[in-house]
């Protein structure tokens, strides 16, 4: 797969950012006071914004906690059950005595048919699908870093562009106005070129506000607040096309959802085999000593008991283990088709993007870039009128605006094909119990 997803992988491993006539041609002071807020400030990394999201995401402290939880029911399900110790009493005053028997009693329930060992086992299981949900919510954060990362990168490219856009509406409009004092523009030139120009300011500012969102966006996910400055990654990158297959492969081969559907029938399976030897009784074994005072002598007894299952063999509960297999094994098919069926929708994104972008590199661009420069050495010729020029010039920054939109779209894209399909960094990690009432007693199993 790609550079990015063996920097997400070592990422993952370490886990474990005017009017006609009006005033000056010149942005606006807001429009300024942003600009110099997205200059000034240092320059931070991709690779440092992830490593900050994993100390600080909440979602992966949640995914963590339950991780822990599932293993306390484990410890928990495993133990055995605490002794009863008593003290008895008994024919209290029988031939005027104290009584017949006067003593203690140990009482010890014994566990059998590996019934400890098997609830152990099963939410052991549970666990490990636990594990694997945090290691998807790591994916989450990571790859929602980076998608928000790529847009913010974008959206202040876009600053840029739309400035030098500003600059060009600036420059027409003072053309329009000398062309206007000699005769050679008339009014309706000069409204066009102060519409394009107020235009132009309007979109800086959006830029400067989708900027600024895009921003705090980012660092929501990461989990702490930083200065808005700027971004040291490239938009651009590696372009050597995924096939389809290597990414449906590598999709089904690494994915935690699947993994964790697949973890989940094998703790099915051990629940079922619990539910199967519940029936199995238990032996209650009763020690006792004490006075008999009637006899004057020092007596004992012992008591041994288990519940005969009779009518409740525990087949309702078995039969609701088995369902809940079955069900899972349909569950492990039907995850496979929905992550087929999101890639396909993802590579269709990806695929269109990165064509786009090829396209742009190759041709698009360049030409756009020859035409300006060509009408630009041709008004140095005295060739061709200034408007002309400027008009190429606002043609090409327009290519160089949806240009940047593509690669935001393949970067996008990308990440989340190399990222498992895994997205949303702040959605709270699933639960793995399933609801029913085999947990429902007071003491697992």
């Amino acid at each position: 797969m790609s550079r990015h997803f063996v920097t997400l992988t070592l990422a993952i491993v370490a886990c474990s950012s005017s009017c006609l006539h009006g005033g000056p041609l010149r942005a606006t002071e807001h429009s300024r006071q942003a600009s110099t807020q997205l200059d000034a400030q240092p320059v931070v990394s991709l690779a440092e914004l992830q490593s900050l999201a994993c100390r600080h995401n909440p979602t992966l402290l949640q995914a963590s906690s339950q991780v822990a939880g599932t293993y306390g029911k484990a410890v928990e399900a495993g133990l055995w059950p605490n002794p009863e110790v008593g003290y008895l009493h008994e024919q209290i005053g029988v031939k005027g005595t104290p009584g017949e028997f006067i003593g203690g009693f140990v009482r010890q329930e014994l566990v059998n048919g590996g019934k400890l060992r098997l609830s152990r086992q099963k939410y052991l299981h549970r666990m490990k699908i636990s594990e694997l949900q945090a290691l998807a919510q790591q994916y989450r954060v990571l790859n929602d870093v980076a998608i928000h990362y790529y847009r913010t990168l974008g959206a202040a490219r876009r600053v840029t562009i739309r400035r030098e856009l500003l600059k060009n509406a600036e420059d027409n409009l003072v053309t329009t106005r000398e062309m206007f004092n000699v005769g050679q523009a008339n009014k309706a030139a000069m409204y066009r070129a102060n519409i394009i120009l107020q235009q132009a300011r309007l979109d800086l500012m959006m830029a400067e506000n989708d900027w600024r969102l895009l921003w705090e966006r980012l660092m929501s996910v990461v989990g702490i607040d930083m200065p808005r400055g700027g971004l040291q990654d490239s938009l651009e990158g590696e372009m050597q096309l995924v096939a389809w297959e290597q990414a449906l492969q590598h999709l089904y081969a690494h994915s935690p959802e699947l993994a964790a559907a697949w973890a989940k029938q094998r703790a099915d399976l051990v629940t079922l085999q619990r539910e199967r030897v519940e029936p199995i009784p238990n032996l209650v074994f009763t020690g006792s000593v004490g006075r008999n005072a009637e006899a004057e002598e020092t007596v004992a007894g012992a008591e041994i008991s288990l519940e005969v299952p009779l009518f409740d063999r525990n087949q309702g509960t078995i039969r609701q283990a088995e369902a809940d297999l079955r069900r899972q094994r349909g569950e492990i098919r039907r995850i496979e088709l929905v992550l087929k069926r999101r890639l396909a929708e993802q590579y269709r994104h990806y695929l269109t993007a990165a064509q786009h972008v090829q396209q742009y590199q190759m041709t698009i661009l360049p030409e756009a870039r020859k035409a300006y420069q060509t009408l630009l050495e041709s008004y140095k010729e005295d060739r061709v009128a200034w408007p002309l020029v400027l008009e190429a010039e606002r043609e090409y920054s327009q290519h160089r605006i949806h240009y940047t939109n593509h690669l935001v779209a393949w970067r996008e894209s990308r990440v989340v094909i190399d990222g498992l399909l895994l997205v949303d960094g702040l959605t709270a990690p699933p639960g793995t119990t399933p609801p029913g009432h085999i947990d429902s007693v007071p003491k697992p199993r």
